[in-house]
């Protein structure tokens, strides 16, 4: 497959091919499964486009809020993000040109960061300083 520039235009075809991956993943394909009903593919996909499209050539298409509906969720673990995150850098690098793939890498691994982190930071945690600053001292 000859590979594409990225714009705007290429972005749709590019989130069907992964998001066709990521249905089809062992691992994270369930939890779309039951988050997104079949019916509710197109649509989502749209959303998905907008957000990526204002996310990258700041079109201001995408008005949601991604960290609460990942959130509602209620499902999701580390594990999902790291696989979310090599099938879409996978799917970008067949895709697009080295320069093309490396800035949506860029892009999906510093928006998962910041959607890990507000899901799964507990800074009351082992470890933490408000942990050890309720730790007696022996």
């Amino acid at each position: 497959m000859a590979r594409m520039t990225l714009d705007d235009t290429t972005l749709a075809p590019f989130l069907a091919a992964f998001y066709e991956r990521v249905r089809e993943d062992p691992l994270i394909g369930p939890v779309f499964a039951a988050a997104i009903p079949e019916a509710g593919w197109p649509q989502h996909l749209a959303t998905i486009e907008a957000f990526w499209s204002s996310v990258l050539f700041r079109t201001g298409r995408y008005k949601g809020n991604p960290f609460g509906r990942h959130q509602a969720l209620g499902v999701l673990r580390p594990e999902h993000f790291a696989r979310w995150l090599d099938l879409f850098r996978e799917t970008a690098a067949a895709r697009f040109s080295p320069d093309d793939a490396a800035l949506l890498q860029e892009r999906a691994e510093r928006i998962g960061a910041s959607l890990r982190a507000g899901l799964f930071f507990r800074p009351e945690g082992p470890g933490s300083d408000t942990a050890r600053a309720t730790i007696p001292a022996r």
